[in-house]
């Protein structure tokens, strides 16, 4: 585990720069500065790569998938309405630009290894830009040239994120950087991998096998490259590219505080607590209590997508994300990718190349991994894994065994919102929310306000939210 650091000097760097060639930015403050040092920069983007992560699965995708549900009927996330994700679009387009002046920087001062990170870190948030929008600027949206950048077809974004975190390989392999990222001390500036460049290169690599699993339903998909990919990255849960220092606490915990405060959030779904008290399943899964509290009728209860509360919302007749759960204490990790994701990748990979052997033993390993992180007691981990549900054996393995529990072990990650389009939703159980607008399960967002306002004409047209981007089909 990272240690976690909590120094004034983190909200300094955070709070006293900001970058010189704003995308979005329309006015500039004269009295702010305009040149961070290059060890800010690196503060800021690698905190806010991991917080888009976040901000992307509570504003719409752990919706999508039913991990939350909104205290509120009708709720445009939880029926599938189009949302003006504008708030996640310039957070996402805010972090690329200043990863794009880390890298200027860095390759003005011959930093190699920062140039390296600052490509990985661009990948992070173009691919969450292209899992959500598809189309999107990228070539003319940082140099400042023009404040109405083209768009970038979908492929081609794809493409670019692989070729970023391939060259971030690269840089990080060469030796003679002028200057390193610091590695000892108190206050290193890396927030994810305190500038080990070994392990951001793993990174990098698990990255890689994640995008090239979204070619599943591709004639591009490409087993090999997959588990090439895999085999250079991470060997165990203590490899994970997560952060673990905030302003003040981890999101999810102050969605769980605004919770108790009476600003209803952090709802958790009636289909993802039926899919872990043994509804849906026939098994309680025993990682349950590490998401959540029992209700005071002392059982598990969702609340269903699109109906909203049906207590008080301040009797504890529901479940909510907890304060102390292993993804919502104060300290807790805030993930962007893990060992057991790549686990559940690899079984895939391996079961759609006929290797059900090594398909099985993958999958076991994702499930045994995420339970001993979480910290599920031995035994009940063993009774979870050797229940007949679970441990089907080699022969009777199959992808809704595969997806099922990747569904389970990646709680509350905007890559389950992938796995659902590409398994086409077909999790048991899994029904449209009450009150859907669709009559389908959601594909895509729209563009939003912020993009449409400025730059219209240049945002490509698009049908409504049951519109498949290009890998969807």
């Amino acid at each position: 585990m990272k240690r976690t650091f909590r120094y004034i000097w983190l909200l300094l760097l955070i709070t006293v720069f900001a970058s010189c060639k704003k995308y979005l930015d329309v006015n500039t403050n004269p009295n702010q500065p305009t040149k961070p040092t290059i060890n800010g920069l690196l503060t800021r983007v690698t905190q806010n790569a991991a917080l888009n992560v976040y901000r992307v699965s509570t504003g719409m995708t752990s919706y999508y998938v039913q991990y939350l549900a909104s205290s509120n009927a009708a709720s445009p996330t939880d029926t599938y309405d189009d949302i003006d994700a504008s708030g996640t679009w310039s957070a996402l387009y805010d972090n690329m630009t200043d990863a794009y002046d880390l890298f200027t920087m860095a390759e003005e001062a011959g930093a190699t290894q920062y140039m390296g990170v600052a490509k990985i870190l661009m990948a992070m948030d173009l691919s969450l830009v292209h899992m959500l929008w598809g189309d999107a600027p990228y070539t003319q949206a940082f140099a400042g040239e023009t404040l109405t950048p083209a768009y970038d077809k979908a492929q081609d974004i794809f493409q670019t994120c692989l070729t970023l975190l391939s060259d971030g390989i690269t840089l990080l392999n060469q030796s003679g950087s002028t200057i390193t990222i610091p590695t000892t001390g108190g206050n290193n500036p890396d927030l994810i991998h305190q500038g080990n460049s070994a392990a951001w290169i793993k990174t990098a690599h698990a990255l890689r096998a994640r995008l090239l699993n979204l070619l599943s339903k591709t004639p591009q998909y490409n087993v090999t490259a997959i588990l090439d990919e895999l085999t250079a990255a991470y060997a165990s849960t203590a490899d994970d590219a997560y952060i673990t220092t905030f302003d003040i606490r981890n999101p999810w915990n102050q969605v769980a505080e605004n919770n108790l405060d009476l600003l209803l959030d952090g709802w958790l779904s009636e289909q993802f607590i039926d899919a872990m008290d043994g509804t849906t399943y026939g098994i309680e899964d025993p990682r349950l209590p590490f998401m959540t509290d029992t209700t005071k009728f002392g059982d598990y209860r969702g609340t269903p997508n699109g109906k909203g509360r049906s207590g008080s919302g301040v009797s504890f007749e529901e479940c909510y994300i907890n304060l102390t759960g292993y993804y919502s204490s104060p300290n807790s990790p805030l993930y962007i990718i893990t060992y057991e994701e790549l686990k559940f990748i690899e079984a895939e990979a391996r079961l759609r190349d006929n290797d059900n052997i090594g398909a099985y033993a993958a999958y076991l390993e994702a499930i045994r991994a995420n339970m001993d992180k979480i910290g599920v007691a031995p035994a009940d981990r063993d009774d979870y894994i050797d229940d007949a549900s679970v441990s089907v054996g080699e022969d009777n393995l199959t992808l809704d065994h595969i997806f099922k529990e990747k569904y389970k072990a990646l709680f509350l990650s905007p890559e389950t919102w992938n796995d659902a389009r590409r398994y086409d939703y077909q999790y048991k159980d899994f029904d449209l929310p009450m009150n859907a607008v669709t009559n389908d399960f959601i594909r895509r967002l729209v563009y939003p306000s912020v993009e449409t306002s400025r730059n219209g004409a240049n945002v490509p047209e698009v049908s409504g939210v049951l519109q498949r981007l290009w890998w969807d089909q």
